[in-house]
């Protein structure tokens, strides 16, 4: 597999943003396939916060109303996966992830961690009052 780099992470107040990035090229130039972002808190199971399927650029984000704050997008170049994360508070504090599967992941197993099969080594995220 593919090594994931991400990078990004930090501590940050209460409203504050954050952006996390990740080098993904060899799935992003792929004709298929899902990539995107996990987060794991202390003593939590790791759970999906947005993927992309690669093929089409449709994004789906766990819970849905996530999308309000955090945003997934890769560059033009098709190298580095972003999360653009804002308005954070304290629930948004964990390890966050960049994982990649196959597209079909995307749809039937995200949020789940299930089938994605390449990680990064993960980024932390520490968000306080």
């Amino acid at each position: 597999q593919v090594q994931l780099v991400e990078s990004g992470g930090g501590s940050v107040q209460t409203g504050g943003s954050l952006r996390l990035s990740c080098g993904a090229s060899e799935y992003l130039r792929s004709d298929s396939g899902c990539v995107g972002w996990f987060r794991q808190a202390p003593g939590k199971e790791r759970e999906g916060v947005a993927v992309m399927a690669v093929s089409d650029g449709r994004t789906y984000y766990y819970p849905i109303d996530l999308r309000d704050r955090f945003t997934i997008s890769q560059d033009s170049a098709k190298s580095t996966l972003y999360l653009q994360m804002n308005s954070l508070n304290a629930d948004d504090t964990a390890m966050y992830y960049c994982a990649a599967g196959p597209q079909m992941s995307c749809y039937t197993d995200f949020p789940s961690t299930t089938n994605f099969g390449a990680w990064g080594q993960g980024t932390q995220v520490t968000v306080s009052s």
